[in-house]
């Protein structure tokens, strides 16, 4: 036989019987292919594939013409291999078994029984070289049935999860069981966190400290929570009903009577009667006090009937009921405030009666709003009906009653739940009870000496001085006077300074001022003994240092609020000069800044504004004769 036709036929039977043993061949000498002697004879094998080639069964179709998916040799790649199924992307999908060649179609087509014995020994290399991921990710099953099964990859993960679970539980129960162990751990640790001493030089060299000084004042406790608001009672006695609805109001409960105000039957009764019973005023303007469903309906009806008996009177002789003082006290009380100075007696003390029906009274009022906003809109109510009262008649309230109302108000409005609330109703009723004092100046200074002593800390002082609006020349004039004796009180010097001589008040800052120092403010403050040990002192040193700051900061604050409520003229020019320099002297030169201590670096940002501020007076209000003129000797 030719040797190219026998080259061409062993590769035809090569690609046609890929399964079988390879035929061993061997170059001669004389340039053809020899067999070797264990391989059977190349005619049989040729004739074996002819004959498979000329069966009218077999077709040459390019299937037929793939190579069938079997193992390749260990160097190289298997050609049936895929990744292990994703059962999470399906779980409800039937995942199908590797494709694999059945054994029962390889025994087909194999020739003896030989060659079954090879081919069980190429399954077991091909799943050998599949690879350990494969493997472990778990084996499909061949049932022989035929029939498919699933395979589930997630397995792993959960078991793996349980696994987690069961050692947080252990490590839980070791816990409850040792408890020691852990606090052992605990000093370990603490242990390892102890600091060489250059390590603790570099921390506290770069460390910043949280100390600032707050914006917002700490504000004072003045109303105490009340869970439930205090009976009112209305005083029928001298009453007499004119309409059988009016007598059945009259003769009811107070929870009755409350629902005739919440159902408007009240409105109906007085709004456009002839004359308004003032016992009736006077427990709307108590019912103030109660939670904002109530007090809002009570405020309206009281606003209501003021207004409409206002429009009822003559112009020369308008006549409006108006609280006493003792009323607003009593009033406060039931709010909650308690203050040893204005209430020796101690909280509002209420009779039996008043305690039988307070449990009675909770079903009225709805989910309420927060304390803090509850109060501030009860607060609210009150001021408007006191601003409407001293507009009507100025005259209504002695120059003695508005000095203790002013107090009162003044410490009604650091209370600390009302800190960060507006407060335009409290300064507008401020400004106008200043506006109606008769005897002015004569009263400044005793008001300034009641409301210099409201609190005893200086940014709660700093807040009143600021209740007061400069809109007028009385509110500028009084948040100067008593700018001016906060100062000299929260330094000491408020006996021993003629704050009510001849001297101007610039005189007298500029005398203030230089004891504002900080060094001088650490003296005042630090005159306790600092602890003894090192770690102690340090930090109370650096507490001291905050305070002192902090002092420094609301003095600078109140000593701009002197200069600017002034009205400076040129003689007064040399004084704020003057000021300028022990600015300059005693507070800024002595801050030094440090990027541990930013409530210094506020300070100094303080003081550079003031010093700005200043020197821009000066300038708008220098004498003409120092100014250089070219032209003055021609």
């Amino acid at each position: 036989m030719n040797s190219k036709v026998e080259v061409f036929l062993f590769l035809l039977f090569r690609f046609l019987n890929p399964g079988l043993l390879e035929v061993g061949l061997h170059h001669s000498s004389r340039g053809s292919f020899i067999l070797l002697p264990e391989v059977q004879p190349l005619d049989h094998l040729l004739l074996h594939s002819v004959s498979q080639l000329c069966s009218p069964t077999v077709a040459l179709t390019p299937k037929s013409l793939k190579r069938p998916k079997m193992q390749m040799p260990r160097d190289s790649f298997p050609t049936d291999w895929s990744p292990p199924p994703v059962e999470f992307l399906n779980k409800s999908k039937k995942v199908p078994p590797a494709r694999r060649r059945p054994l029962e179609d390889l025994e087909m087509d194999l020739p003896d029984s030989d060659q079954k014995v090879e081919l069980a020994s190429l399954e077991e290399l091909f799943w050998n070289m599949s690879g350990p991921s494969q493997q472990q990710a778990g084996t499909p099953e061949v049932s022989s049935g035929g029939s498919e099964c699933y395979v589930n990859n997630l397995d792993y993960l959960l078991q793996e999860k349980r696994e987690q679970a069961l050692e947080q539980e252990w490590e839980q129960l070791l816990q409850q069981e040792h408890p020691r162990l852990e606090s052992s751990t605990r000093d370990d640790d603490d242990r390892e966190a102890v600091l060489t001493p250059e390590h603790r030089m570099l921390v506290e060299k770069f460390s910043v400290s949280l100390q600032v000084i707050p914006p917002v004042h700490p504000g004072e406790t003045v109303f105490l929570p009340r869970r439930h608001p205090l009976p009112c009672f209305l005083d029928s006695s001298s009453l007499r009903p004119h309409s059988q609805l009016e007598e059945l109001f009259l003769r009811s409960s107070l929870p009755e009577q409350l629902s005739f105000l919440h159902n408007g039957f009240l409105s109906n009764l007085y709004l456009h009667a002839a004359d308004c019973p003032r016992p009736l005023l006077r427990w709307l303007f108590q019912l103030l006090t109660w939670p904002p469903e109530t007090s809002s309906r009570a405020f309206g009806l009281l606003w209501d009937l003021s207004i409409d008996g206002l429009f009822r009177q003559p112009d020369e002789d308008m006549r409006l009921w108006y609280p006493s003082l003792q009323e607003v006290k009593e009033v406060f009380r039931c709010l909650g405030a308690y203050n040893p100075a204005l209430y020796p007696h101690g909280p509002f003390q209420h009779s039996s009666r008043a305690l039988e029906s307070e449990a009675s009274l909770g079903c009225w009022e709805p989910q309420d709003p927060p304390q803090e906003v509850a109060l501030d809109i009860k607060l609210s109510y009150i001021y408007r009906f006191l601003i409407l009262c001293f507009l009507v008649q100025p005259t209504s309230y002695t120059d003695a009653s508005i000095l203790g109302l002013m107090e009162l108000l003044c410490r009604a409005g650091l209370d600390v739940g009302l800190r960060l609330l507006p407060k335009t109703d409290l300064q507008q009723l401020l400004l106008l009870l200043l506006e109606n004092i008769q005897e002015w100046p004569g009263k400044l200074q005793p008001l300034c000496c009641a409301l210099s002593w409201v609190s005893d800390h200086h940014h709660n002082l700093l807040t009143l001085v600021q209740f007061f609006l400069d809109a007028t020349p009385r509110g500028r004039q009084l948040r100067s006077q008593l700018s001016l004796m906060v100062i000299a009180r929260m330094l000491g010097q408020q006996e021993s300074l003629p704050l009510w001589g001849e001297k101007t008040q610039l005189a007298l800052l500029s005398q203030l001022l230089s004891l504002m120092r900080p060094s001088s403010l650490r003296q005042c403050l630090g005159s306790e003994t600092l602890p003894s040990s090192p770690g102690q002192q340090s930090k109370a040193s650096a507490e001291l240092d905050h305070k002192v700051c902090y002092l420094c900061h609301s003095l600078l604050t109140l000593a701009g609020v002197v200069v600017s409520s002034q009205d400076i003229t040129p003689d007064q020019w040399g004084e704020l000069q003057l000021l300028c320099m022990q600015l300059d002297r005693h507070i800024s030169t002595h801050i030094r800044e440090s990027p541990q201590a930013m409530h210094r670096t506020k300070l100094k940002d303080l003081a550079t504004q003031t010093y700005i501020r200043w020197q821009d007076l000066l300038a708008h209000c220098q004498p003409q004769g120092q100014y250089f003129s070219p032209w003055k000797d021609i």
